[in-house]
């Protein structure tokens, strides 16, 4: 069975552009989309509305965007870091910015991977996809 991906993006164009990249991968995961910090940590620790998911069956990878309403990417990393059932969830951190600020702040907190959303189409279907590939089919996970 095929893990969740769970896609933390408040942009309804970004979340299309990685269900079509997805698609176009042929990845089968299902995508779980969350458009905010807060729900992306009541999926995450089933609560809310998230409440009857069984939190113990973790998605395969976090896709996070920086810059989200109630409670930024950041934020969510570090609560994400300081649990011990999710400390070790892979997180993927897919945003527009490049400074050096939020690349450094992203590894300190723990992030698998910082990439720079691309502002052409294609490649971000491109990148959505080498992301999917490597963290999906290629990295051999570890088993907690």
């Amino acid at each position: 069975m095929h893990k969740e991906i769970l896609l933390v993006e408040d942009n309804p164009d970004d979340v299309e552009l990685t269900r079509i990249a997805f698609d176009e991968a042929k990845i089968a995961n299902r995508l779980v989309v969350v458009s905010d910090g807060a729900e992306a940590l009541d999926y995450l620790f089933a609560r809310g509305k998230h409440s009857d998911r069984d939190p113990d069956d973790l998605p395969s990878i976090m896709l996070l965007d920086l810059n989200l309403p109630k409670v930024d990417g950041r934020e969510v990393l570090q609560a994400v870091r300081a649990n011990e059932a999710t400390r070790t969830l892979p997180v993927v951190v897919l945003t527009t910015s490049a400074e050096p600020f939020d690349v450094e702040a992203s590894y300190a907190l723990g992030v698998n991977s910082y990439i720079q959303k691309p502002v052409d189409f294609e490649q971000f279907v491109w990148a959505v996809k080498q992301v999917g590939l490597y963290w999906l089919v290629l990295n051999h996970p570890r088993h907690v």
